[in-house]
């Protein structure tokens, strides 16, 4: 079952449509990262998915129900934009305000087990004000956890933690997911964090969805790959194929070719140098998932399909 879908999801703000017709979908027990440049309309997003903000037009589906524009599911913590609590407040009074709201039997009891998931127990009782940023994020994920959702929203959750409170975050996230089966939407820019535990990402421009893909495609598009141009294609790509026969080849549209598993750039150079064909073009491309996600993003970048490195064809080189 499908934890959130969206069919046609729009907001109109004034003369802005800040989101337009998206449809999105997050399977039970993904880590979906909802990856777009500022002011595309992620927080906006996420917050119609939590009913936050009413949508101008479209649905929201929380597991197959169906729910009202401005209304929510109890199935859902979230962590929105900046942390919401009473800064006069101690860590635990902010987590048991929350777990009162839902009704928890056992409001004390939810409400600590919540600060230490997140590393807060030993200044539970300290007031929010005195918490340094970091603390304050992971106060506001201990309320969005204190109700045992099955669905956790998160809004650039990494912001102002350090390195090691980033990896206690991040390894939290991935043990819900494993071994609790929650569901995990987040929002980052901070890329390379998400790239270790996301199972599918959702990229939005401009308000709109532009992709759904899994961690998986992800990886295969930013495998590295070597670029061979030669006069003459055709020939090349029988003389390759018929020394690498465990290689994968592409032709694309500008007659270049790309060959991908295990295939050293001086070896190709050496068969097709021994058939007399002239290599005009011999490198190694490589491309980081920043890159990917930027072009995708629409900004200032290659195209998706373009090469946005090269690593020089000598000293043995990578591996396509």
């Amino acid at each position: 079952m499908d934890a959130i879908a969206t069919a046609g999801l729009t907001r109109i703000f004034g003369a802005k449509r800040a989101v337009d017709d998206l449809t999105l979908t997050v399977r039970q027990g993904d880590i979906y990262g909802f990856v777009g440049r500022n002011g595309s309309g992620k927080s906006t997003v996420m917050k119609m998915i939590c009913g936050l903000v009413p949508q101008t037009a479209g649905t929201v589906r929380i597991f197959g129900e169906q729910f009202a524009p401005g209304t929510t599911s109890r199935r859902i913590g979230a962590v929105i934009e900046d942390p919401g609590f009473y800064p006069g407040f101690t860590g635990l009074d902010n987590v048991r305000c929350r777990a009162l709201s839902l009704g928890l039997p056992d409001e004390k009891a939810a409400s600590a087990r919540a600060l230490e998931q997140v590393g807060l127990a030993e200044v539970a009782r300290k007031k929010a004000k005195a918490y340094s940023l970091g603390m304050k994020q992971r106060l506001g994920l201990a309320m969005a956890l204190v109700g045992s959702p099955d669905i956790l929203m998160l809004d650039e959750p990494f912001n102002g933690l350090d390195p090691q409170v980033v990896r206690e975050v991040r390894s939290l996230i991935v043990r819900l997911a494993e071994t609790r089966g929650v569901t995990v939407f987040i929002s980052s820019h901070v890329l390379d964090q998400l790239e270790r535990m996301v199972t599918r990402y959702g990229v939005i421009r401009e308000g709109r969805l532009v992709r759904e893909v899994t961690a998986a495609e992800v990886e295969a598009e930013c495998a590295d790959y070597l670029n061979v141009r030669c006069a003459d294609t055709e020939l090349a790509l029988s003389v390759l194929q018929t020394a690498f026969p465990q290689a994968v080849f592409s032709v694309m549209p500008d007659n270049a070719l790309h060959v991908s598993g295990g295939v050293v750039p001086q070896e190709a150079g050496r068969a097709l140098a021994q058939k007399g064909i002239v290599v005009e073009e011999l490198y190694v491309h490589e491309r980081d998932i920043e890159e990917y996600f930027v072009a995708l993003m629409g900004g200032e970048a290659e195209s998706a399909a373009a090469p946005t490195r090269r690593k020089a064809a000598k000293g043995g080189g990578r591996r396509a």
